[in-house]
């Protein structure tokens, strides 16, 4: 592994591309985060969400996470540069050159904040900025190098979109919008976690403290395991609180079996391939989970 990287290295630097700019917002990322935001859109009015407020809102929510990103991008670029599974990112392999990369996080995020204070409303404008500042600042800047449960508490950045949709289209922060920032927060350490066991010697290397690498795969994969019940308990809350119905119900219960089967199967630590499926799978679920939560409230209202 050390060897990829050196040989990496030591390959010519190629001049940058539009391409790199990209692919500093984390576009596939984010495409997830809109998606939260999305349905948390949808379910805070009783029909369709204004198009102005769900267009401006989605775009403005997007550019700022892309910012959010590029910062992670320039931050981290050190060690990236020590992860063969980080190490061609624009900045980390020098394609790309840091003052540029971080003018275009700047760029990128006012934008997004800017767009947000002037097409939709105030609050949702500051909760992004907060969100903003939590990811790239709190937990690139200092989580994630100073506490193995940096993913855990820095979390709480990552599960802002159902409530930043929420907030765009009706200007409030509902209890049932932080009941979905709740299920992204419990749902967060069990997907990375999982990542991180498959990618433990890589943290290891850059002396990143992501919990295999503190306290072991064992302790780990059980942490995996506990999260993954607590996860599952929280997703029943929009059916016990009245937010959703049946339709949700029945399709998170079977989304729920699927998930923790993933989870065992990591927790018994016999599959080695486990902990990345795991990790894989637990994208589609919360995707899944999201897109029932919308079937479930139309649904509702056509009946």
């Amino acid at each position: 592994m050390g060897s990829a990287l050196i040989a990496r290295a030591e390959q010519p630097i190629r001049s940058w591309q539009w391409q790199d700019l990209v692919t500093l917002g984390k576009p596939r990322v984010v495409l997830v985060m809109l998606a939260c935001a999305l349905v948390g859109m949808a379910l805070a009015v009783p029909g369709l969400p204004p198009l102005g407020a769900m267009i401006f809102g989605l775009v403005g929510i997007g550019l700022a996470a892309s910012g959010a990103a590029a910062f992670n991008h320039v931050l981290d670029r050190r060690l990236d540069a020590m992860m063969l599974r980080t190490s061609r990112r624009p900045v980390a392999s020098r394609r790309l050159p840091t003052p540029l990369a971080l003018a275009w996080a700047c760029l990128l995020s006012m934008c997004g904040i800017g767009l947000l204070m002037w097409q939709v409303n105030m609050m949702t404008a500051w909760l992004t900025l907060a969100s903003l500042i939590g990811y790239a600042l709190i937990y690139t800047a200092f989580l994630k190098r100073a506490t193995p449960q940096n993913i855990t508490i820095g979390g709480l950045a990552g599960a802002a979109p159902p409530l930043l949709g929420w907030t765009a289209v009706s200007g409030e922060v509902h209890p049932d919008a932080l009941l979905l920032v709740l299920i992204v927060f419990a749902w967060t350490p069990p997907h990375f976690w999982a990542l991180a066991i498959h990618k433990r010697d890589e943290y290891a290397r850059a002396k990143v403290p992501m919990l295999p690498v503190t306290h072991g795969e064992a302790f780990t994969r059980l942490q995996i395991w506990l999260y993954g019940w607590l996860t599952v308990a929280i997703t029943l809350l929009p059916f016990a609180t009245g937010m959703a119905g049946p339709v949700y119900l029945v399709g998170v219960t079977v989304l729920n079996l699927r998930f923790m089967l993933w989870n065992w199967r990591v927790w018994r630590g016999h599959d080695p391939k486990a902990p990345i499926a795991a990790f894989w799978f637990s994208i589609r679920y919360i995707l899944g989970l999201f897109a029932l939560l919308l079937l479930d409230h139309y649904a509702g209202l056509l009946g």
